[in-house]
């Protein structure tokens, strides 16, 4: 597909080079961020006159399974402006909203966040603290966002915040607030574990006043709103792990020819055979179920439950297949010298982000125990 094409020829001449040095600085590339919007990178399933590629989700996939291939950090800002922006602005937003925000986090002149984590609501995501008060045309909003994904180099941030706190995760609103609003900040960035050039940020509403235009869907649809993205979402994160999984298969089986121990490449040997055999399956596995899902999604059909289905076993696969990439690499996988070490750590996280495992078995679970036909 043209659309996966260059994306490839993008992440090899302008990504692949720097990946290394991305995760050893920690600088945020917004120049790749930038060049990835004019080429219609960053909303492939939004429509044209939205400055988007008006391809579809299966066509992000792919694309993202390229990117990723490269540098997991390269592909967060891609992977955040296709899944957890474009869909509740294009669905959700406003003439005026999509007009603004969403044609510039297509071409790229907008950098976008997307900001439901709070120190007190991870998994529990009906538990946001953070408050929008009425007051007039305006709402006050006040409270602390985490682990928000290029919150501290964003323009602006879509989160929501409670409107009635007597109505539960019914009384949740969403909104777009531009991040030079007064009593907007970011707090420190996380030093983490691996993805390190895409700051995971602490952000800071303190008495920050946005119009009731900042508004995305009706009052009380905020909780709403933030799971269909959430379940969009994770078939972009299985996308990732695929292609980090893909490129550590791929080093680890080009490695296997090159390494010689008793007289003869490694790559002779079964048992390395079979660990190269066993992460090919999952690959594949992993595959089918996240190509399935998009499919769905593009043919507007059910899809939540296979959405969960693919992130679950396409991140626990990128996890297993990274480790044993490192095995197979022996001493030098744990070095950083070789890129299977990056890919285990940028592998990790994605069981964690956008729903654990353990909310994604939940979400299965209980979708087999709904009604026929609801997924």
């Amino acid at each position: 597909m043209l659309i996966q094409k260059a994306a490839k020829d993008f992440a090899e001449s302008e990504i692949a080079p720097r990946a290394d040095e991305l995760d050893r600085s920690k600088e945020f590339p917004r120049d790749l961020m930038k060049a990835m919007g004019e080429l219609g990178l960053l909303a492939i399933a939004v429509p044209e006159e939205y400055n988007g590629a008006g391809s579809t989700y299966l066509s992000y996939v792919l694309a993202g399974i390229e990117i990723t291939k490269r540098s997991a950090a390269a592909s967060m800002g891609f992977g955040l402006h296709n899944s957890l922006l474009a869909p509740p602005l294009l669905a959700y937003g406003t003439d005026e909203q999509k007009n603004k925000y969403l044609k510039g986090a297509a071409d790229g002149s907008l950098l976008g966040c997307f900001a439901v984590t709070e120190p007190e609501a991870g998994s529990d995501a009906g538990a946001q603290k953070t408050r929008a008060v009425k007051d007039g045309d305006d709402y006050v909003i006040t409270g602390t966002k985490c682990f928000a994904t290029n919150g501290s180099v964003a323009d602006f941030v879509i989160l929501p915040a409670v409107t009635d706190p007597e109505a539960g995760s019914r009384g949740i609103t969403t909104f777009i607030v531009d991040t030079d609003t007064p009593g907007f900040s970011a707090g420190k960035d996380e030093d983490k574990m691996g993805i390190n050039s895409s700051p995971t940020s602490e952000l800071i509403l303190d008495g920050c006043r946005v119009g009731k235009e900042q508004m995305l869907g009706e009052e009380g649809r905020g909780f709403k709103i933030a799971l269909s993205a959430l379940d969009s979402g994770r078939i972009g994160v299985a996308a990732q792990a695929l292609g980090v999984a893909e490129g550590a298969l791929e080093a680890a089986v080009a490695y296997s020819k090159e390494r010689e121990q008793f007289g003869r490449p490694i790559s002779k040997f079964q048992a390395i055979q079979w660990m190269l055999a066993d992460m090919s399956s999952r690959l594949e596995a992993a595959r089918l179920l996240t190509y399935q899902a998009a499919w769905l999604k593009d043919a507007g059909k059910p899809y939540i439950r296979n959405s969960a289905q693919c992130k679950l076993y396409a991140s626990e696969a990128a996890t297993w297949i990274t480790h044993k990439a490192i095995q197979i690499f022996g001493g030098y996988g744990y070095m950083k010298e070789y890129k299977v070490e990056r890919f285990y750590r940028e592998a990790r996280v994605m069981e964690i982000y956008e729903g654990t495992s353990e909310i994604q078995r939940l979400v299965i679970a209980q979708s087999l125990f709904a009604p026929r036909g609801a997924k």
